[in-house]
């Protein structure tokens, strides 16, 4: 059985050693590695973005299920990635209904899995963590998946006339992906310098005692600001991609978005500090794991998808 790991020192609200300016700099390196083939798989979708969405399913998943085995459980690894990976490949194909099937069959298949286990002490962390790894990384990161191909999947549910007057194209999806990216990226950094400058007041110290009132303000503003961007863009260069999607809702859409992206961010924190762990794993350089980077994305993409299901059928209605 793992040993957990001792918890290590929170980062402080303002470093300015060398330490932390070089935390910085490995930081914005992995963020200007990163950018490019990210825009790239966006824009290209298909099986490159299937299979990419896929990819930091499963690296996050593990580094999920690490997160368990620190507490002393044992998850069922292989079948829980396993189903991971099959719920965001339902999810490409619009199969949201066999989606929560499986989601159904996986739980009871994880109790009669436990069943055959020698030691019975930790079923109860075992099943329920298991499960909710798939539902935590594999599911709500699906929605990225369903984002990209918003079109198809509203389509499926409308007539094709109802669809053509909101002004939705099959390409419509690439400015959605971008707009929640692009957001909570933009109020990760935000909340990172204003904290930096001008945190005084803990926003969560029992979960994450760097995090301030003054940096999550500043973060909302700056990502909402990074969304209004990302339609500036999109109406200027790429129209037809972003005509449906109006200015009230970008500064709306913007600001849930990036508080979103600040609650999954807690979340994780929440989670990283009942493991008793400072990162969900060391991949990328200055960020930590995987987790640690699509955590914001994990409870910001699934807002943003139903936020976008409930506006346009109200303009159809």
């Amino acid at each position: 059985m793992t040993e957990p790991r001792h918890p290590q020192p929170a980062t402080p609200v303002a470093d300015s050693s060398p330490r932390g300016r070089s935390e910085l700099t490995r930081r914005l390196l992995t963020a200007a590695v990163l950018i490019p083939p990210v825009i790239y798989v966006i824009v290209e979708g298909g099986i490159v973005f299937l299979a990419t969405v896929m990819t930091f399913l499963l690296l996050g998943q593990r580094e999920f299920y690490g997160l368990i085995q620190d507490k002393g459980a044992e998850p069922h690894v292989r079948l829980g990635l396993v189903a991971g990976v099959a719920v965001a490949i339902l999810s490409y194909f619009g199969q949201d209904y066999y989606a929560m099937v499986l989601m159904t069959a996986l739980l009871l298949v994880l109790m009669v899995a436990q069943l055959r286990k020698a030691v019975i002490t930790e079923a109860l962390a075992s099943i329920s963590g298991t499960f909710f790894g798939v539902f935590y990384v594999a599911w709500l990161l699906s929605h990225l998946i369903v984002l990209r191909y918003f079109y198809d999947v509203f389509a499926a549910r409308h007539s094709a006339p109802e669809v053509q007057a909101l002004g939705l194209v099959p390409e419509s999806g690439i400015f959605f992906v971008l707009f929640v990216l692009v957001a909570v990226v933009w109020c990760d950094a935000g909340a990172y310098f204003a904290g930096r400058l001008y945190g005084r007041r803990k926003l969560a110290p029992r979960v994450s005692p760097s995090k301030t009132v003054e940096g999550a303000l500043g973060g909302i503003l700056v990502g909402t600001l990074g969304a209004l961007l990302v339609k500036a863009i999109f109406d200027l260069f790429w129209p037809s991609l972003s005509s449906a999607f109006p200015w009230s809702w970008a500064l709306g859409f913007g600001a849930v978005v990036s508080v979103m992206g600040i609650i999954g961010d807690l979340v994780e924190s929440l989670i990283k500090r009942d493991a008793a762990v400072k990162d969900a794993g060391h991949l990328l350089p200055g960020m930590g794991g995987v987790l640690d980077r699509i955590d914001a994305p994990l409870i910001a993409s699934p807002v943003m998808y139903y936020m976008l299901l409930v506006a346009f059928t109200l303009r159809i209605g």
